[in-house]
Formats: C-alpha cells, structure tokens, sequence
C-alpha cells in the first residue's frame, strides 16, 4: 500500500502510556502479524514518520498497532489524542519476521514487543496452531489479550525487566517450534542467549530490531 490516508477506527487504552490504534483496512490491504506499517503523522508543518508492528491477528476490516506513549515526543501524544473518523497516512506493510502458518510459534517479546506477539500468537491458535509467549517488561500490557491467549491454551509467560527468559524459553520450546523475537537491541542479545541454552537454533529465529 503506498502512502494512503486511512480513517481511525477506535483508540483504546491497553496498559500504563500505551494504546491500540485501530484503523480501517483499504480494499485489498494484505498484511500478516509482525509485519509493520508506517504512519505519518503533521508536525508543526513537518512530516514526521514512525514505524509501528501491526498487532491485529489479521487486516479484514480494519487493523491495529500498539504505541508506546512518549509525553515529550513529537508523533505518540497526537496518536492518543485521535478520535473515530480521523486519518492518518499510512503506507505498507513492512518487514519479514512476520507469521507464515507455521504449526508452533514462540514469540519473545520485549516492551513494545508484546504487539507483534499477541497477534500472532492470537492469528496461530485461530488457525488450529500452537502458540506460546514469553514476555519481559517493566510494566506489562495487553495483560487482557495475553490472559485470553492463556485461557485458549497458549503457554504465556509475564517477566519482570531483571528476570531471565532462559526457564520460560526452555519450557516454550519444541522442535517444531517457530520462533520469533521483538525488541530492543539488549533484549534480543538476551533472547538469542536463551535461545541457544535451551537447545534451539538463534539464526532460524525470525527477529525485527526496535533500535
């Protein structure tokens, strides 16, 4: 999709400075969880460009990403301040560490992270596959959407920030196991670590960098 103005759907709180945008999906929008799109965002005249992971299990009728809410940033305040009806400029998807039908998904995710996950762990399990996730942050999100994926049978496990995701990565992973990483940088040395501790292959991961 090239850059396209796109109506917001709803914009709904998830966790502590983080929100769900949902926006409605152009005709013949196609796109995959862990895939991202670009929103651009009019700053005081200027364009402002950010990347975020789409964090719907799937584009029919709408889609969502999940935002990070900086107060002293530029583009996160106005995302939050958006009403139903309003458009933002949105183009693509984006990237290749996204969800392909696999039969077993592992997702770890770090803060910002947990988008890309619940979508596709919630995209696996709506297709008959397995899912699990392992989550590290200081103050958890999606907790209502990670509570439902437990309920449906992913394995779900919540870390704290000093907690080790070694255990929960050996408990989470089989040899049929897809896994996937979200991000920042320190976070994805500590997953690749784990990785490999539990026996698994670090470089068959599918990995997007938040910086």
């Amino acid at each position: 999709m090239d850059e396209t103005p796109l109506p917001v759907a709803a914009v709904e709180e998830v966790g502590p400075d983080t929100i769900a945008v949902e926006f409605e999906s152009p005709p013949d929008f196609e796109a995959r969880p862990g895939q991202f799109v670009k929103l651009i965002m009019g700053v005081d005249g200027e364009t402002e460009p950010r990347f975020y992971t789409i964090s719907s299990p799937d584009v029919a009728g709408t889609f969502e990403v999940t935002v990070g809410i900086d107060p002293e940033g530029e583009v996160s305040p106005r995302l939050r301040s958006l009403a139903p009806g309003d458009e933002v400029t949105v183009s693509g998807p984006f990237g290749n560490a996204y969800y392909e039908g696999e039969s077993r998904v592992l997702v770890l995710a770090g803060g910002p992270g947990v988008g890309p996950a619940v979508g596709i762990a919630e995209r696996a399990l709506a297709e008959g596959n397995g899912a699990a996730v392992v989550y590290r942050d200081e103050a958890p999100v999606h907790e209502q959407r990670l509570a439902a994926l437990a309920s449906e049978g992913a394995d779900v496990a919540i870390l704290g920030p000093a907690d080790s995701l070694t255990e929960a990565v050996a408990d989470a992973l089989t040899d049929d196991t897809q896994v996937f990483v979200y991000g920042f940088a320190d976070f994805l040395d500590d997953a690749t670590s784990a990785i490999e501790a539990a026996g698994g292959d670090a470089e068959a991961a599918k990995v997007e960098n938040f910086g």
